[in-house]
C-alpha cells in the first residue's frame, strides 16, 4: 500500500502568502503542511508516497527530499501541465502498487485512517471515500450513501431541495490501483466528478466512511488562522516540539525574557526571541526565528520565520510571512495578510 498527496495547487486563496512558498510547504506549527499528512499516512504503515506536484517543485523538494529525513520514501511525481484530481493520481501510476492512500493536499484531519483502510479491505471495495458532514453543505458537492455505506450518487453544489445529507468528499480516499487505469493518461480529468462516477456506473463498489471528528480545509487566510487556533486549544491534535510552558509551548532553542508577558495558549518555535516587557498571546504561534521587540505585542496571529516585530509594535489577528519587517509602534490590524519580505514602516497602521 502507498499513497500519492495532490499537491500541484498554486494555493492562489492564500496569497500573498504562497507567492514564493508553495501550499504543500507553508507552516503549521512546528512543520510544514505536508508532514501532517505524512504523520497521519504512518499510521496506517503507510512508508512509500509520491508528491503530485507542479507549482514550484523544487521548493517542496528542498524541504522533505527523498523522505529519509522524515522516516518514509517520497517520490516526485511533476505536471506540466494541470491534470486535475485523477489525472495526477493516474500520473503516478508507475509508482504504486495494489492498494492506494489518496490525500487532497490542503486539508488537515485526525481521520482513523487505519480503520478506513480495514474498511476498505473487508467490504472488497473498488474505492473507500472518507466523509465528513459540515453545517452549510449547499457549498459543497453532497455524497448520498445507502444504509450499508455503499456510496449512491454525487450531488455537485446542490440547491435546498436536493439537500439529502450533511457528509460531503474529504478529499482522503483508498483505492484498488488497478481502477486507475479508467483514467485517461496525460489528461485533465476530475476524479470527484469523472472517476467516482464512472467506478459507480459500471457497479463498482464504492463505499464511504464518515468522520466526525476533526476536519479543516486550509485553503483561505481564515482558515489557515483558524487551525491554529484549533491546535493551541487541542482541538486539533498535534504533539508540538517544545516544552509546557506557562500555558503554551516553547521549543528548547527559544528565547524568552523573564519579563515578556505570557498568555496561554501560544506557541514560540525554533530560535525564536521574545525580549523584555513584550506581550505574547493568546492565540500567537512564533512558527522559527521571529524577533519580537521589546514592549511589542502579538495575539491571535501567526509569524513566519525571521521575521521581526519592533519596538511597542501590535500585531493582532494577522498573518505574517517569511521576513516580514513591522517597525516601531506599528499596529498591524486583523485580517491583514502580508507576504513575505513585506516592510511596514515606524508608527504605520495596516488597513
Amino acid at each position: 500500500m502507498k499513497a500519492v498527496i495532490l499537491a500541484g495547487g498554486e494555493g492562489t486563496r492564500l496569497r500573498p502568502l504562497t507567492l514564493a512558498t508553495p501550499k504543500p510547504v507553508v507552516p503549521i506549527a512546528d512543520r510544514p503542511l505536508l508532514q501532517h499528512q505524512l504523520d497521519l499516512l504512518a499510521t496506517a504503515g503507510v512508508t512509500e508516497i509520491v508528491f503530485s506536484v507542479a507549482y514550484k517543485p523544487e521548493r517542496v523538494q528542498r524541504v522533505f527530499g527523498d523522505g529519509s529525513g522524515v522516516g518514509c520514501r517520497i517520490r516526485y511525481a511533476v505536471e506540466d501541465t494541470p491534470l486535475g484530481t485523477g489525472g495526477a493520481v493516474r500520473n503516478a501510476l508507475a509508482h504504486l502498487d495494489d492498494v492506494t492512500v489518496v490525500f487532497n493536499g490542503d486539508i488537515l484531519t485526525d481521520v482513523d485512517l487505519p480503520a478506513v483502510v480495514e474498511m476498505h479491505r473487508r467490504s472488497k471495495a473498488s474505492a473507500t471515500l472518507v466523509l465528513t458532514p459540515v453545517p452549510n453543505p449547499a457549498a459543497f458537492g453532497l455524497v448520498e450513501t445507502e444504509p450499508d455505506g455503499r456510496v449512491r450518487r454525487f450531488v455537485e453544489k446542490p440547491d435546498p431541495s436536493q439537500i439529502t445529507t450533511d457528509t460531503i468528499n474529504a478529499g482522503i480516499y483508498v483505492l484498488d490501483t488497478r481502477t486507475l487505469e479508467l483514467i485517461p493518461e496525460a489528461v485533465n480529468h476530475s476524479i470527484e466528478r469523472g472517476f467516482f462516477p464512472t467506478l459507480i456506473g459500471r457497479g463498482d463498489r464504492v463505499m464511504a466512511h464518515v468522520h466526525r471528528g476533526y476536519w479543516i480545509d486550509i485553503g483561505t487566510p481564515e482558515k489557515y488562522l483558524q487551525v491554529h487556533r484549533d491546535i493551541l486549544a487541542r482541538r486539533f491534535p498535534v504533539a508540538l516540539h517544545g516544552q509546557a510552558h506557562r500555558g503554551g509551548f516553547v521549543a528548547n532553542s527559544a528565547s524568552i525574557h523573564a519579563s515578556a508577558q505570557l498568555t496561554a495558549p501560544f506557541f514560540v518555535g525554533h530560535g525564536c526571541d521574545v525580549a523584555a516587557g513584550a506581550s505574547l498571546g493568546p492565540g500567537a504561534v512564533l512558527v522559527s526565528n521571529v524577533e519580537v521587540a521589546a514592549g511589542a505585542s502579538v495575539r491571535d496571529s501567526v509569524v513566519w520565520d525571521r521575521a521581526l516585530i519592533g519596538p511597542q509594535a501590535q500585531v493582532e489577528g494577522a498573518l505574517l510571512g517569511a521576513g516580514v519587517r513591522v517597525g516601531a509602534h506599528a499596529v498591524v490590524r486583523a485580517g491583514a495578510v502580508l507576504g513575505e519580505d513585506s516592510i511596514l514602516s515606524d508608527f504605520s497602521r495596516s488597513a
